[in-house]
């Protein structure tokens, strides 16, 4: 098995820059994959397209999954997660600016095992990040694979 891994799926290269450095600043030493739409995400958690080869058996500890991306949206990455066996369990903490209900609704009842919103003080983002490494990377206790 290969070095766990946190993917980050975010299309905003500021928000992809600022996700980053929080981590590396909260000591998260685990790689970071990024992958920058919907497809390139499903991509690597499945091993298809660029990622051809790569086992999909081997999950990353947690996706940090945005809303608002192209090409196919967080929901639709989330419910495609949840659809597959080999990902169902898979922890997902959407992480996005939209404060809409809706959208908080929808992530839960498709199966995200969080909602974060992204703070724009980039010192609370900071924290929250640290929080966030701390809990999924540390804390959490992921099912048996």
């Amino acid at each position: 098995m290969n070095k766990k891994v946190i993917l980050l799926v975010e299309d905003n290269p500021d928000d992809e820059a600022l996700t980053l450095h929080a981590l590396e600043k909260n000591n998260v030493q685990h790689d970071i994959v990024v992958a920058h739409n919907g497809a390139e995400a499903l991509d690597y958690l499945f091993g298809t397209g660029a990622y051809a080869g790569r086992d999909p058996h081997d999950l990353p500890l947690v996706v940090l999954l945005d809303l608002k991306l192209p090409k196919i949206d967080g929901l639709e990455v989330l419910r495609r997660i949840r659809d597959d066996e080999r990902t169902q369990l898979l922890p997902v903490v959407l992480l996005t600016s939209s404060n809409e209900e809706e959208d908080r609704l929808k992530g839960y009842m498709l199966g995200a095992n969080s909602y974060v919103r992204k703070p724009v003080d980039f010192d609370e983002f900071v924290r929250a990040a640290g929080q966030l490494g701390l809990y999924w990377i540390l804390l959490n206790e992921p099912p048996p694979d």
